[in-house]
């Protein structure tokens, strides 16, 4: 077994070691989003690594059994030479009953790496809804929400926007043990989300510091949504059943109830005969005190949600967009989109160096991967900004890609929200107001009596031709298709 001082010598040198291949690891620019949190990960486990060994090192250090003491005293007192040609002898014995043993060097530890293995690990960590942490999954969450008692119901978008606004939920349903596990479980899977997509974020500072501002608020009785509800006064107050009643006639009914009649007769066998204001009072602080215990991790469970979607808000952003384009997507649209994320990366495994592209005008890329010359630029007028409201003011760059979007899905998952079908007559509107009134006016002047889905509605063969309803179902009973 090795002494003391080694055993100190070795987890200097294993922190050394570990902090040099750091920064090493954190000098290389991944290329990739997988690239990145592969490199996360692995720089997360080398900081819980020196964490471990730095808490290793203290104990020793410590030296509560005086281990250390006693070794430092054996090397450096009258007999350090008869113990250092001891501890010489026991080296030169291990070594020659082992002559031929290996010795890893530290260094090699961190030269080899299971690239493949850590890929494996990654996806094992993430859902197929996450994107490897670019889109959060809150389909269980959002069960339990819409199986709560008096809540508004909503969609899955609606319910990402909204997840962390607590101000409609009546306190009547915040009580329920139902809402205690739906708000735990959000809390605990926001914290597992950073943990998988951000490991080198620091959660628990925020934890910290919002606790800190929790509990003023809380104290102070000014934290939104749960401040000090008014009482009634004492008088209504029954201490043996410990409720309050909001009025005398209500109060007089129930000191005739077999559940009131049954905790008056536990205070009489406990000796109390009579009840002054005082007790009274002092008794129903006491249940205000005990209620507010019991909200109060509820309470800061919220808080900590309202900060954790603050700062998950771009991938709530983009979680939005993703769920909101699948569902304007066919089956055919999905399968291509697999198909075109499974060509994506692909290219992640090269290892050529990209060039920094000099681009100080912002232009776009063509399709050499450098930026378009600015007459071209010019040219298309892709300096222009054309805003649409019904896309939720997205904003199109360049005439052409604003003409192109009206069959697009985001404007014709936008019209369908408005309950209007995204005809032709609704080209180059973007204004809500402006698609209403345009869909009343053609209501009114029966202009959309001839629509017919037979004619409107347009469907495209295997071979890519277009046909109306009618032609393609026509052709495909006739077997031409």
């Amino acid at each position: 077994m090795d002494s003391i001082l080694e055993q100190q010598r070795r987890a200097h040198e294993e922190i050394e070691r570990i902090e040099l291949v750091t920064v090493e690891e954190l000098l290389q620019k991944p290329k990739t989003h997988k690239e990145k949190l592969i490199q996360d990960h692995r720089v997360d486990q080398y900081l819980e690594r020196i964490q471990s060994r730095s808490q290793y090192l203290l104990d020793l250090y410590e030296d509560e059994d005086g281990s250390r003491r006693s070794e430092v005293m054996a090397i450096s007192g009258a007999t350090e030479f008869s113990e250092f040609y001891e501890r010489l002898k026991k080296i030169k014995d291990y070594h020659r009953r082992y002559p031929n043993e290996v010795i890893e060097p530290m260094e090699l530890e961190f030269a080899v790496r299971d690239t493949a293995r850590e890929e494996r690990d990654l996806e094992n960590k993430f859902s197929g809804e996450e994107g490897l942490g670019k889109y959060l999954d809150l389909n269980a969450v959002f069960e339990q929400y819409v199986n709560l008692k008096d809540v508004k119901k909503i969609n899955y978008v609606n319910f990402l926007g909204n997840f962390h606004k607590f101000g409609d939920i009546p306190k009547s349903t915040k009580k329920t043990p139902e809402y205690a596990k739906y708000i735990n479980d959000s809390k605990v899977y926001l914290e597992s989300f950073f943990a998988r997509s951000q490991p080198l974020f620091n959660l628990r500072e925020v934890r910290e510091r919002l606790a800190t501002e929790f509990e003023q608020q809380w104290e102070a009785g000014t934290l939104p949504g749960w401040e000090p509800e008014p009482q009634n006064g004492t008088e209504f107050y029954c201490i043996a059943c410990e409720k309050q009643f909001a009025k005398q006639t209500v109060y007089d009914a129930h000191l005739n109830g077999k559940k009131h009649q049954k905790a008056a007769a536990g205070l009489l066998e406990k000796g109390i005969t009579a009840i002054t204001p005082e007790q009274r009072a002092e008794a129903q602080k006491v249940k205000e005190r005990k209620a507010r215990q019991r909200d109060k991790p509820i309470a800061l469970a919220e808080a900590l949600i309202k900060e954790y979607a603050t700062l998950l808000e771009p991938q709530l952003e983009d979680t939005k967009a993703n769920v909101e384009r699948k569902q304007a997507l066919t089956d055919e649209e999905r399968r291509r989109l697999l198909e075109s994320t499974e060509e994506i990366e692909i290219p992640e495994e090269e290892e050529e160096e990209e060039e920094k592209i000099y681009n100080p005008l912002k232009l776009p890329l063509g399709w050499d991967g450098k930026p378009i010359p600015y007459w071209l630029y010019k040219l298309h007028g892709l300096g222009v900004e054309y805003q649409c409201e019904i896309c939720g003011n997205y904003v199109y760059m360049g005439r052409k890609a604003f003409d192109r979007h009206f069959q697009e899905w985001r404007h014709a998952h936008g019209m369908r929200c408005l309950g209007i079908p995204n005809t032709r007559h609704f080209h180059e509107i973007t204004l809500i107001e402006d698609a209403y009134s345009l869909w009343e006016k053609l209501k009114g002047n029966s202009k959309l009596d001839s629509y017919n889905n037979d004619v409107t509605e347009e469907f495209e063969d295997a071979d890519g031709n277009v046909f109306n309803k009618k032609t393609y179902e026509d052709l495909k009973r006739q077997g031409l298709l």
